[in-house]
């Protein structure tokens, strides 16, 4: 069986260096590129052919990145948050067309998976709920990928789902947003990497489900595992929690 070969993208940044030695240090793939802002990823793609790239850039880039890795020939993997839920269909119609696979994961963390899953379960019995989340200061974003991810399993529980289109969904320059009627309040600090809290009040009573990363090594096993997956997929993923 021929080892899938991997290009990051991204590769200059925090996520983008831990991702390199957990590649370099796991036997199932091989490193071929690494690419930075001053590359064209499309070129790149081309040279060097992988089976998978690997894309932790920043929120503004997240939709012509993806782009450009499907319609280059190659399964997606993507840390990168910023999309749109227009951008999500526009993807699987992509992938769809294209017999590729794909994964966009707001949090490629075991724990904060399973923090948002016991979020979401909670919910069926403590349905108010409230989630805090707090981040580094060089996050661009805000509120964050997994909040925002959080707060839809919550709703789609809840049964007050409702899909919100466009510039509409948010500012994502926002320290608190409502979304799907859950508040989410986005705090943006030097000396955190990422936590998260989900607050949920009932009568006479609150249950806290946290999460925190104190390394980014965290998230080292579900980028291997997405790429693993990604391999078997001819559609996009839109969540990590969907392959545990």
């Amino acid at each position: 069986m021929t080892t899938p070969s991997i290009l990051i993208n991204g590769a200059q940044g925090k996520m983008g260096q831990h991702t390199i030695a957990a590649v370099k240090g796991d036997g199932r793939f091989c490193l071929v590129a690494q690419t930075g802002r001053q590359d064209d990823l499309a070129s790149l793609i081309a040279k060097h052919q992988p089976d998978i790239v690997i894309d932790f850039t920043i929120a503004s880039e997240a939709m012509t990145n993806a782009t450009i890795i499907l319609e280059s020939g190659a399964r997606a993997v993507i840390g990168t948050s910023g999309f749109l839920p227009e951008d999500i269909k526009t993807l699987e119609a992509l992938c769809e067309n294209k017999g590729l696979g794909a994964i966009i994961a707001p949090n490629f963390s075991i724990g904060a998976l399973l923090m948002m899953q016991m979020s979401a379960q909670a919910a069926k019995y403590l349905p108010a709920m409230e989630i805090v989340e707090m981040h580094h200061d060089q996050k661009q974003d805000a509120p964050s990928g997994t909040a925002l991810k959080t707060a839809d399993m919550i709703a789609e529980t809840r049964g007050d789902y409702t899909p919100v289109e466009g510039e509409a969904l948010l500012d994502r320059s926002a320290r608190g947003v409502w979304h799907h009627s859950i508040p989410i309040h986005a705090i943006r600090i030097p000396g955190v990497i990422a936590n998260q809290m989900v607050i949920c009040g009932g009568q006479g009573e609150t249950l806290t489900i946290r999460h925190d990363t104190l390394s980014r090594e965290a998230f080292m096993p579900g980028v291997l595992l997405a790429c693993e997956k990604v391999m078997a997929l001819d559609h996009l993923v839109y969540g990590l929690e969907h392959l545990l």
